[in-house]
């Protein structure tokens, strides 16, 4: 069995790290575009309760709770945010829509989500 020389030796690390880094970087970038699309969701999630717990109080409007949400989920870094209230006598849902700022968009960039509470009413005791 012929020995390998240096260069050999070398010349097969070479591919070795050639085939493995890429993969590696691919399986990293993929982690936190991930936890990015995470986040994204989270910030919508709780855009969509503060808004909704402001619209639901006695004197809450929506227009404040469209304000509220809207601040909060471009703090949190969301972009094109559209914000829905809806107010009924009964109960209120907000509706938050917005991209998330993913590196690579694979058609999972749009977030939804939507909150729902009752309206709070003032029965005489």
């Amino acid at each position: 069995m012929p020995r390998l020389s240096a260069d050999e030796r070398g010349l097969s690390q070479s591919v070795q790290y050639a085939v493995i880094l890429p993969a590696l970087m691919l399986v990293t970038l993929g982690i936190i575009q991930a936890g990015v699309w995470i986040h994204g969701h989270n910030v919508a999630i709780r855009a969509a309760n503060a808004g909704a717990d402001i619209a639901r109080g006695s004197y809450g409007t929506a227009a404040e709770a469209r304000a509220a949400a809207m601040t909060l989920a471009e703090t949190g870094g969301l972009r094109d945010v559209q914000i829905d209230v809806e107010r009924a006598t009964d109960g209120v849902t907000v509706s938050v829509s917005a991209g998330a700022p993913l590196i690579f968009d694979v058609g999972l960039g749009r977030i939804r989500e939507t909150a729902r509470a009752p309206v709070e009413r003032a029965t005489p005791p």
